[in-house]
Formats: C-alpha cells, sequence, structure tokens
C-alpha cells in the first residue's frame, strides 16, 4: 500500500512541477520592414534560460516558472530591447518582438554573429549566405550576383565564363540540388555564368551544401542549394532600379494592408523584374571581342505575403526565368526557360511551441538546341509537382524536426538520333527525421530519410550524422557522413569540352536505346544512383577577427548511368550476339572523389579578406578503364578582398582572384567520312558521306591554368532625402588572360574564355 501511496504522491508532485512551469516562444523582426532576424540571443535576465532565433526568426524558451521576468533581446547590428513579461500559468506566451537597426553597424554585425552561430550549428560543409556578403565579391557587369559568390566557396567548381555550371566536391551539374522558397529549380544559372536566375537584393539566405547535408533534403547525390526570399516591405514602400553595361533589374515591393500595432494581420508584395542586353552592347562596348557575346535573358520574380501578428503567414509565389543565346559560334542556337508556381506557409499550432511549415509547388523546365551540324534539333523538358510538410519541436536547446516529401516528375526528351520522344513520368516519396542535441560540449545531429523510388519500386533507406566538438570557445572539430541517391540523369556526352545543352531523363531500364544490365561481370538488378558521403573538419576562431576553417572529405558514387561513350552498333536482334557495352546508348559506371579546402576569414567590419585553397580529385570508372571526368580540377585558389574607405563606409573597392588547374578533355586524332550506305545501288563514288571524328585516349590531356582577377569600385551618395544612389565600375579579367575554353574540333580554332570587360552601373534604392 506504501508503494501506492509513494507513487500516487510522487506522479503529484510531478504534475504540481510541470503545473508552475510554461513556455514563452515568439518572433523577433526588423522593426523597418517587418523581415525576421535570424540568430537573435532572447535572455531572461537574472536567469539561465534563454534562446536564440532560428531561420524564421523564431525562438522558444521552455521551462519557465511562474513568475515576472525581464526579458532581453540582442542581436548585432540592433538595438537592445528589454521590457517585462509575466507567466502566470502552464500556458504559454505568445510574443512579437520588433528591433530597431543601429546606423553603420551591419557590416560588423555579419562575422561576429556567425561567429557565435558556429557554436550552436554544426555547420559541417555549409555557407550561410545573406545578400551583404553577395556584395563583397566585385559587381562583374555591375552586378552583384550569388553566382560569382558560389564560385568562391570552397570545394566548388566553375565551368567558366561561358557554360553556366557548377560542380562541387566532385559531383556533376545534374547533381545539385537548387531550392527557390523550397521548390525545386531546374537550371539557377544563365549561359553567360557570371549571372544567375536570382536578383541579390531579395534574398533573405542562402544555405549552400556542399556535401554532407541532412535528411531534410533527399533526391541529390552531390550538393543542395536552398535559397529562401525576403517578404515584401509590411510597413511602406521601397524598391531599387539598377541599370549596366550588361542588363537592368527593377525590384519594388511594400505593403497591401499595412502592418500597423492595431490590425493582427498585413499584406505585402514583392516583385522583380531583370533583363540582359548583353547581345547587343557587346557590338558596340566590346566589339574587340572575338565574336560576339550572344546572350540574352529575361527573368521575373513575385511573391505576395500575408503574415499574422502571431507569426503564422502564407507566401505565394511565382517565376519565369528565359535563357536566349543566338548563333553560338555560329553553331547553335538554344533557349531555355524555368517557370514556376507555388505556395508555403508557417504555422503555430494553438497551445504548442511546435512549427509547422509546409511547401507546394509545380515546377517546369525546358531547353531546346538548333544545331547547324548533324546534330540537328535537340529538346529536354522536365515538369514536376511536389509537396512538403514538415515539423520542429523545441526542446530547450534539443530539436526535433520530421516531415514527409513527395514529387511527382515527367520528363520527356527528343533527339536527332530518335525515332520518337522518350516519354517516361516518375514518383519519388521521402520521409524523414531528424534531431539535434547538446551534450556538454558535444552538438550531434543524427537524421534518417526513407527515400521511395516508385517508378523504380526502389525503396532505400538513408541514414546521416553531423557532429561538433567545441574544445574550447576558440577550437571546434566537426564531422558528417551519410547515404544519398537520386533518379535523374542527363544526357550531356562527356566527349563534348563544352556544351551548353544538357537534357534531364528518369533512370530505369526503359531508356531510349536501352542500358546496360551487366557491369565488370556483376549484374546490375537496380537503377537509382547512390553515393555516400563522409567529412572530418576544424574551426579555429585563432583571434577576435580572424578564423581558420578546414575539411577533408571522401565520396563514393555507383550505379551512374551515363551516355554510352563506347556504343559501336545499334541496338537491334541482329546484334543481340554482341556485348551490350558495345550495343546500348546508356552505361553503368562508379566513382569516387576525395580532397581538401582550407580558407582563412579576417572581417574586422571595414576590411574583409577571405582566401581559399582547395584540392580534389575526381575518378570515375567505365567497362574498361579508370578516367577523370571533364570537371577534375585538382587545384583551385580564390582570394577576396574588400575595404569600406570613409566615416559613412560609402566608398569601397573590391577584388577577386581565381587560380585553377586545367581541365582534362579528350583530343582529336583525327576525321574519316562516314557514308550511309543504305542500299546496293548506293554509289560510294558520287555520294557525299559525313564527318567523323576519331577520338583519342578519354580525358588524356588538359587545358592550361585558368587564373583571372576581377575589381570594382563603389560609391553610395544620399540623394532624395531617405534614397540612395549606388555608382560602381568593374573590369572583369583585369590583366586579359587568355584563358582556354576549348579547341574548336573540327576546324583546330582555340575558343577563349572573357577578356578585360570593363563595365559601369548604376541603381537607385528608395
Amino acid at each position: 500500500m506504501k508503494k501506492y501511496i509513494l507513487t500516487i504522491f510522487f506522479c503529484f508532485v510531478l504534475f504540481v512541477c510541470y503545473s508552475q512551469s510554461g513556455t514563452i516562444k515568439g518572433f523577433v523582426y526588423d522593426k523597418s520592414n517587418g523581415e525576421p532576424i535570424l540568430f537573435a540571443n532572447v535572455l531572461l535576465e537574472n536567469t539561465i534560460l534563454g534562446a536564440s532565433t532560428d531561420d524564421n526568426g523564431y525562438f522558444v524558451i521552455n521551462k519557465v516558472k511562474q513568475g515576472n521576468y525581464t526579458l532581453k533581446v540582442q542581436c548585432l547590428g540592433f538595438k537592445d530591447t528589454v521590457f517585462l513579461v509575466s507567466l502566470t500559468s502552464s500556458f504559454s506566451i505568445n510574443l512579437k518582438i520588433e528591433l530597431r537597426p543601429m546606423a553603420q553597424q551591419l557590416e560588423a554585425v555579419e562575422v561576429l554573429g556567425n561567429k557565435e552561430v558556429s557554436r550552436i550549428e554544426s555547420q559541417v560543409s555549409v555557407k550561410k549566405i545573406t545578400a551583404s556578403d553577395i556584395y563583397k565579391v566585385p559587381s562583374i557587369g555591375g552586378q552583384a550576383d550569388i553566382a560569382q559568390y558560389i564560385q568562391v566557396l570552397p570545394g566548388v567548381i566553375s565551368s567558366g565564363d561561358q557554360g553556366g555550371q557548377l560542380y562541387i566536391r566532385g559531383g556533376s551539374a545534374i547533381q545539385n540540388k537548387v531550392l527557390l522558397d523550397g521548390m525545386v529549380v531546374y537550371n539557377p544559372f544563365h549561359s553567360i555564368g557570371i549571372f544567375s536566375v536570382f536578383e541579390t537584393d531579395i534574398i533573405r539566405k542562402a544555405d549552400v551544401y556542399t556535401g554532407g547535408f541532412n535528411a531534410q533534403y533527399g533526391g541529390r547525390l552531390s550538393s543542395v542549394i536552398d535559397i529562401s526570399t525576403k517578404d515584401g516591405n509590411k510597413k511602406h514602400t521601397s524598391g531599387k532600379l539598377s541599370l549596366s553595361t550588361f542588363g537592368a533589374s527593377a525590384t519594388i515591393e511594400g505593403p497591401i494592408i499595412k502592418d500597423i500595432e492595431e490590425r493582427s494581420y498585413a499584406l505585402s508584395y514583392l516583385l522583380n523584374v531583370k533583363k540582359s542586353y548583353l547581345s547587343s552592347t557587346s557590338e558596340s562596348l566590346y566589339s574587340y571581342v572575338d565574336n560576339e557575346l550572344p546572350y540574352d535573358f529575361f527573368d521575373i520574380y513575385g511573391k505576395m505575403t500575408l503574415a499574422s501578428s502571431g507569426g503564422s503567414k502564407l507566401n505565394v509565389f511565382g517565376f519565369n526565368f528565359t535563357d536566349d543565346v543566338k548563333g553560338y559560334r555560329n553553331v547553335a542556337d538554344f533557349n531555355w526557360k524555368n517557370l514556376g508556381l507555388g505556395a508555403n506557409f508557417i504555422l503555430l499550432p494553438i497551445g504548442s511551441s511546435s512549427l509547422v511549415e509546409g511547401t507546394i509547388a509545380y515546377s517546369m523546365y525546358e531547353m531546346n538546341m538548333d544545331a547547324t551540324t548533324f546534330e540537328g534539333k535537340q529538346n529536354s523538358k522536365i515538369g514536376s509537382f511536389s509537396g512538403m510538410l514538415t515539423s520542429t519541436s523545441f526542446y530547450d536547446k534539443n530539436q526535433l524536426r520530421y516531415g514527409l516529401e513527395m514529387i511527382a516528375n515527367k520528363t520527356t526528351s527528343m533527339f536527332s538520333s530518335m525515332t520518337e520522344e522518350q516519354v517516361d513520368n516518375s514518383t519519388d516519396i521521402g520521409a524523414f527525421i531528424s534531431f539535434k542535441g547538446f551534450l556538454g560540449k558535444l552538438l550531434y545531429e543524427p537524421s534518417v530519410r526513407l527515400s521511395y523510388y516508385v517508378s523504380l519500386d526502389e525503396m532505400l533507406l538513408e541514414p546521416k550524422l553531423s557532429l561538433k566538438y567545441n574544445l574550447t570557445d576558440k577550437f571546434r572539430f566537426k564531422a558528417a557522413g551519410g547515404m544519398y541517391s537520386q533518379s535523374f540523369i542527363d544526357t550531356k556526352s562527356d566527349r563534348d569540352i563544352v556544351n551548353l545543352f544538357t537534357g534531364f531523363l528518369t533512370a530505369g531500364p526503359d531508356l531510349y536505346g536501352g542500358v546496360v544490365s551487366t557491369f565488370r561481370g556483376k549484374e546490375i538488378n537496380h537503377y537509382v544512383e547512390k553515393s555516400n558521403h563522409i567529412i572530418f573538419g576544424v574551426e579555429w576562431d585563432i583571434v577576435r577577427h580572424l578564423t581558420l576553417n578546414a575539411e577533408v572529405y571522401y565520396k563514393t558514387m555507383s550505379n551512374l548511368i551515363s551516355v554510352n561513350r563506347d556504343k559501336l552498333y545499334d541496338n537491334t536482334a541482329l546484334n543481340s550476339n554482341l556485348p551490350e557495352y558495345l550495343t546500348k546508348t546508356f552505361a553503368i559506371e562508379e566513382g569516387r572523389a576525395y580532397g581538401g579546402d582550407v580558407s582563412l576569414l579576417y572581417s574586422d567590419g571595414r576590411f574583409y579578406l577571405w582566401a581559399i585553397y582547395s584540392y580534389g580529385k575526381v575518378e570515375r570508372e567505365n567497362e574498361f578503364m579508370t578516367y577523370s571526368p571533364h570537371y577534375d580540377r585538382r587545384h583551385n585558389i580564390n582570394v577576396l578582398i574588400s575595404y569600406q574607405f570613409g566615416m559613412d563606409r560609402s566608398f569601397e573597392l573590391s577584388a577577386r582572384w581565381n587560380y585553377g588547374s586545367g581541365f582534362p578533355f579528350t583530343g582529336t586524332q583525327g576525321f574519316v567520312e562516314y557514308l550511309p550506305i543504305s542500299s546496293l545501288d548506293f554509289d560510294y563514288t558520287t555520294a557525299n558521306g559525313q564527318l567523323q571524328t576519331i577520338y583519342g585516349s578519354l580525358n588524356s590531356q588538359r587545358l592550361p591554368a585558368y587564373h583571372r582577377l576581377d575589381i570594382s569600385a563603389k560609391k553610395r551618395f544620399n540623394v532624395f532625402n531617405h534614397s540612395i544612389l549606388e555608382v560602381n565600375l568593374s573590369v572583369t579579367n583585369v590583366y586579359n588572360r587568355n584563358n582556354m575554353f576549348y579547341y574548336d574540333r573540327i576546324t583546330s580554332e582555340r575558343i577563349d574564355q572573357l577578356p578585360i570587360m570593363p563595365s559601369l552601373g548604376m541603381t537607385l534604392k528608395f
């Protein structure tokens, strides 16, 4: 009997103790525009309780006993806010907190804030980017662009000034997943490789994962670029107009229903339009370029936000990005378009500290090429419906996140060698759960994803793990690893030294022309591509403004499906007795990539220096040999410097120098004439044949090393009361380095990257 009495008493004590505690939660916003503030510190004075805001500006403080408290909110770059809160029951308090910006402090804020974040985030192979980071890179063409910044990141390799392809730690371009507000963007970079489809000023944050990303992200082997845009200004109308020798852009945002204290909701809008006219200006301003620059693009993005004072909100957004390349090298016309429409929401369930988020979207990408060569016309199109629902629960500093994702795809491809379109439908379903916890000085983030590729009837369990150990306040160890998969492949043959056309196909045994059923004597029993990542690193805050970051990685890739360069015969019944690797259109390969990065960052708010060295080696194995793919750049160096002059820091100089060792390529040994004999009465003595290339050993040669210096100067003026005019003068390839792009196989002509190109731009912010 005593046992039962003690049990009841113990439960009663627990109930009483629990009933005496509650939760303080809420959102922290920028008072000037209503935008959420990331990584602000929210503290209960004279206690050990506190929290930091997340990517949505949301914070939760649990286990708060009943009573009166002084709540202090701090964020570098904003004025501290202090006020009283009273917790009179076990229920939660939901707060909306607005901070006032401090004048001339924003530049100093970024790095100091990041050092605090580095102690509470694993940050393995991830760079969190803001618009102010992007503006530190020389604004090529008078326009700061995230494409220029990403090319500086450790482990990232760019194909060059033309082509717009990124290769990240040994992965091909199609192995990168790019998200815009949760929606997939299938081609985020324009054919002129220094511009993306994203306008810098509308970016709230961009997380670039070069490996080891957690289970929230699926469907790609190599990397994730997750970009979120700002909400429209809820307080007043503002905007930006930009004009340069490369193009023009305009952004406008503001309230439809203004955010005021007397109202419990607000409705705002944001619209951005961006247009390039380089193909026109290059004829007069850059007439010394060997060939015209036939690059034009037009991008439009729009967003509406309905936000409640309690923090819940609904975003509806859409975009239409287009790229047009006419008469490239007098060989082909290229054009592509990427359009999408979607909505996402944030919801705070009543009486809970959890955060529920969801996205539903449609995205379509189509690319066309009309070549004057025997390749003829090519077309590729992919359309996808996607939906994702996640929930995040907070337990002190710990977080539990889980969710469900589904994406339905349709790919359509047509090439000159096909007699009919290749159409495939696929559905991918993913469920994930992740936990972020602290055990003393150890931060651990285990997660697992269950991926089901419906069309391939393949289900995979993909565990991941990230760790960080704060040895001291200034020195940290970190590690990450995981398993990854994807079902998309591209149609680009790596025999082409350069090719602006990339098509999408869904992997499977029914691909046009067939896929081999064995690889080096082993039977292929599935068609999902797979990869494993292992990463180790250290972070060291050497002195107050100087940080060292170093990582090493090893990545394996299996079941890679690629265009079969060894095919000699048609896949017909007549040739069924031949080995499949001589008749099938697609082959199976394996691969691995390994290397390391070292970066040194110094920033005191006025002077900024970031130096990065990356070493990487990529190997692929086909049926016959081990070789280096065309994006295997062993050494890559980036140095980024900027300095702000004057008391108001209104004048800024910046420079970026990049060095990269040469890419491998397959040389040309000679040519032969191919006569398409179609009947017995074919007269080969009078017929005109087709030119056929005799290739050398696969990727046995290397292009010369690449290096380039870009500089820019910016000056800001206060005009029209609260408006700012910025004048930007930039020079691309300052010392006019002749960087080789490729050799034309037919003419043996050397094709170079961009020569020295000065540009002038002006931006008016109001």
